[in-house]
């Protein structure tokens, strides 16, 4: 069994922050169970471009406004606590954020916790393998 609470992770490794966006990665490839979970804060008042072109996302909005776009054909839609999206088509989008925003991201395969966007707003699809040597 695997329990973490947030206070565990707050400063630590699994702690990351890069740019508008701060992520608490509870779960992640190290626990093996095939998904990854973090603990996303995302800046309000910014415009942020993903695109998770190696993994498959899906955000739970537990704090704050905004809204996203998918870049491939305009769609936009109003995001709240409650609100679910799902970036089942590894989508180009777009995050405009109103207020702080926090989610609770899962990604499909999982993240090894060290990943940072490219200048493509991609994340590398890294393997423990990768990290480990």
């Amino acid at each position: 069994m695997i329990v973490k609470s947030l206070e565990d992770i707050v400063g630590t490794k699994d702690d990351v922050a890069d740019g508008n966006w701060r992520s608490r990665r509870f779960v992640s490839a190290h626990d093996k169970l095939g998904f990854s979970i973090n603990d996303t804060i995302i800046k309000g008042g910014t415009t942020n471009y993903f695109w998770y072109k190696n993994h498959i996302e899906a955000v739970y909005i537990i704090e704050g406004e905004g809204e996203i776009e998918k870049l491939e054909n305009g769609q936009v839609w109003q995001l709240k606590p409650g609100t679910i999206y799902v970036l089942d088509e590894n989508d180009k989008h777009e995050l405009r954020t109103k207020t702080d925003m926090r989610m609770v991201c899962v990604f499909n395969p999982p993240l090894v916790g060290t990943e940072k966007h490219d200048e493509d707003g991609i994340y590398p699809l890294l393997t423990l393998e990768d990290v480990e040597n």
